[in-house]
């Protein structure tokens, strides 16, 4: 009897459902029961993650891990415990992980198993060594034995870092094709009636409006930069619809912070919507490196509320700005952000992040791998000594309004 090659996908946030669902759909249909879809519980309700797998008609998760999310650490011991149990089950050929939050710290597990790790959207830096998501996307291309980095620029920031050039692929980014396939076809949009619905509901119906998300640790855990991202919403002196986390939601009654009165704070939302409400904006304000890429592919400006990102490529477009929520700004420096993204959306270039194909891509390469049993083809080299070169904090000197 031939044995089994099974292959486990594990994602954990409503942006991987997203960015995976081409490569989930197409996996499945080659592979069937011998993909395992494992589902971190990173994100568990059903605004965060369900209405994703419904309307991108992604495959249900085949195990959901129960952790325990009571804080960071506690939920990334109990995903190292659990993944490992898990993959000690099903003894997968490979196991393949996405982006770079607590999810990834899961390929700790895999290693300590021996399994081949693959990791989706590589080499992908910040030079910020105070993010998180800095330190988990480096310890797993370090860990990893393929990369699929989305870009030229990626993989060579990997191969100067150390890693051996003959483990990264690059691809192109998928949340190029995802948008083409299924918002942009029209495959996966609201219908006029419901689109009107909603838009009638937030107040933004016939009116210029700005669309906001707000989620990062460092944004929100931090009375002044939450104060300072307010701020900078009112300045737009529009309607402002945020579309806020249950835990910045937490955070801004921590705080004692109300929204000011040009914003419209509501609760997560589904694909289709929030896509709609972002294609309609005057400009995006968001911290969120899945939707700075949505409005570069969009062509909808965007301000990014981050102090350094690891996605330097959407400011090449001329359609983002940056807003670092941890310096301070004068009223005039608000207005002259806000200003300069509501002007931009004409004047914005075509994104440089894909051509549509890397889903696809990625997808042939995962199933060409696990039939031929090549996870690992690099050799080890003795003689090769990683490049040192101090890049320091500054990609975001591309972001200047």
């Amino acid at each position: 009897m031939t044995q089994r090659r099974i292959l486990a996908v594990v994602l954990g946030i409503r942006p991987d459902v997203i960015r995976a669902s081409l490569m989930l759909r197409s996996l499945k249909q080659t592979l069937g029961s011998d993909l395992v879809f494992i589902w971190s519980g990173q994100h568990y309700s059903d605004n965060m993650k369900d209405i994703f797998f419904r309307q991108l008609d992604v495959p249900e998760p085949d195990i959901t891990l129960e952790l325990d999310t009571s804080s960071d650490q506690a939920m990334i011991g109990s995903l190292i415990q659990q993944l490992g149990a898990t993959l000690t089950e099903i003894k997968p050929a490979a196991v393949v992980f996405l982006g770079d939050t607590n999810t990834v710290t899961g390929a700790i597990a895999a290693a300590s198993l021996d399994i081949p790790i693959v990791h989706i959207e590589g080499c992908m830096r910040s030079y910020d060594w105070r993010m998180p998501e800095e330190k988990y996307r480096t310890t797993i291309d370090h860990l990893s034995d393929v990369i699929y980095a989305y870009l030229p620029e990626y993989r060579d920031q990997g191969v100067l870092e150390g890693l051996d050039p003959s483990r990264i692929v690059v691809t192109g980014n998928p949340i190029v094709d995802v948008l083409e396939h299924y918002f942009l076809s029209g495959l996966v949009t609201l219908e006029p009636h419901a689109k009107s619905q909603l838009f009638n509901s937030l107040g933004v119906n016939d009116v210029p409006y700005w669309l906001m998300t707000c989620h990062r640790r460092e944004n929100i855990e931090s009375k002044e930069s939450l104060e300072r991202i307010l701020e900078l919403a009112e300045q737009t002196q529009e309607k402002v619809v945020f579309a806020a986390g249950y835990r910045t939601q937490q955070k801004l009654k921590d705080f004692s912070l109300a929204t000011p009165k040009n914003v419209t704070m509501i609760d997560p939302i589904g694909y289709a919507e929030l896509m709609e409400l972002a294609v309609d904006s005057v400009a995006i304000l968001t911290d969120s490196g899945t939707l700075v890429e949505e409005a570069a592919v969009l062509r909808v400006p965007s301000v990014q509320i981050r102090t350094s990102t690891e996605r330097p490529q959407v400011y090449d477009t001329g359609g983002s700005i940056k807003f670092d929520p941890h310096q301070s700004y004068s009223t005039s420096d608000l207005h002259q952000i806000v200003d300069s993204a509501r002007h931009r959306r004409l004047t914005m270039d075509q994104h440089s992040l894909g051509d549509g194909k890397a889903s696809e891509r990625i997808s042939e390469d995962l199933i060409q791998r696990l039939n031929s049993g090549d996870w690992r083809g690099h050799k080890p080299d003795p003689d090769r000594r990683p490049i040192a070169r101090n890049y320091g904090v500054g990609v975001d000197e591309r972001g200047k309004p």
